[in-house]
């Protein structure tokens, strides 16, 4: 028996500069995303009027040359069963699929973020309709290594039972120490042995081997709260705290480390969501809004509490010379 689909609900729509829009993208355009802006929805629906006048075209030629292409490959393959990769080579190019390489060029990488141009480090895709989801991937710039190691088996085994084990918290703090040992090494000894930090003029307290990698701190110089290193232009942060738990296992009173992690994020308006008619896109479009004007939130039930997730700030840290800054605290999100 054939299933049985739900009658789509018809969409209402309104006139704006000759366009028929949805009704619910265009209350969304003109109470959401345009205040603040200082554009005026008038001006910017004639303007994206003249826009589809001037692209609609283009757009239509350019599938309608997909289209041509598609069919004449299928057509191939329909003739050619067995595939003869220099005969269809020449097929492709012929038909205009494939380009004739040129010559070598260069390319300006100017005025484009770090985190594209020069930082290594993971990417995330998420649905941007899942607020939440979302918003885990903006925050997950910063990753705790410690819960990394304990909660997972990348020191070769689960954890067992619910409880704290203070002798899976030991050789947490055993592999974090040895990660410091190799990448921010000290000059003399190992950061498994020392009794803790604290920064003297512009210098930490015990010496880098390399001191430029000391990049900045929080606290007290006697008593640093965060100590912040930098390696290959990424970012690790010691949470010093010896009254915590962790903290108490360790003789420099490291309660966690953190670790620049996913530095950008695709916030997924394709592959990942469903999104079927207006009101799907206007909620795609309404969470991508909140993200760029940071005022995203979600809220989740955990524990048998209700917990509110949202983007996390800029940190703040004291440079070795003594001014203040921030680091970015939230992934570079793309949006597809």
């Amino acid at each position: 028996m054939a299933a049985e689909f739900p009658t789509p609900i018809p969409e209402t729509y309104v006139d704006r500069s000759g366009l028929k829009v949805a009704a619910v993208l265009a209350d969304f355009v003109e109470t959401q995303a345009i205040p603040g802006t200082g554009i005026d929805p008038a001006a910017f629906w004639d303007g994206f009027a003249g826009a589809v006048a001037e692209l609609g075209p283009r757009i239509a030629a350019a599938l309608d040359e997909r289209q041509r292409l598609q069919s004449e490959i299928d057509a191939w393959h329909r003739a050619n069963r067995a595939i003869d990769p220099e005969a269809y080579r020449a097929f492709l190019t012929g038909i205009g699929y494939l380009e004739v390489e040129g010559p070598d060029f260069t390319i300006d990488t100017g005025n484009i973020d770090p985190e594209i141009a020069s930082l290594p480090g993971p990417q995330l895709v998420v649905p941007i309709t899942n607020a939440r989801y979302a918003l885990n991937a903006a925050n997950a710039r910063w990753g705790s290594l410690y819960d990394a190691l304990y909660g997972t088996d990348a020191m070769g085994d689960l954890p067992k039972g619910k409880g704290f084990d203070p002798d899976r918290g030991m050789r947490v703090i055993a592999w974090s120490k040895a990660l410091l040992d190799d990448v921010v090494p000290l000059a003399y000894g190992s950061h498994g042995d020392i009794p803790g930090y604290r920064v003297e003029g512009d210098a930490l307290v015990p010496a880098l081997k390399d001191p430029t990698q000391f990049a900045g701190y929080t606290g007290t110089p006697e008593a640093p709260r965060k100590i912040l290193f930098r390696n290959h232009g990424l970012h690790i942060v010691l949470d010093v705290d010896r009254d915590n738990a962790v903290g108490q296992l360790d003789p420099a009173g490291i309660a966690d480390m953190q670790l620049e992690s996913a530095i950008s994020a695709i916030m997924d308006c394709e592959d990942s969501v469903a999104s079927v008619d207006a009101a799907d896109k206007v909620g795609a479009y309404a969470n991508w809004l909140g993200l760029m004007a940071g005022t995203l939130s979600a809220e989740f039930a955990k524990g048998g509490t209700t917990q509110v997730r949202q983007l996390n700030a800029d940190p703040e840290f004291i440079a070795p010379d003594g001014t203040s800054f921030r680091l970015k605290g939230r992934a570079l999100m793309l949006v597809r």
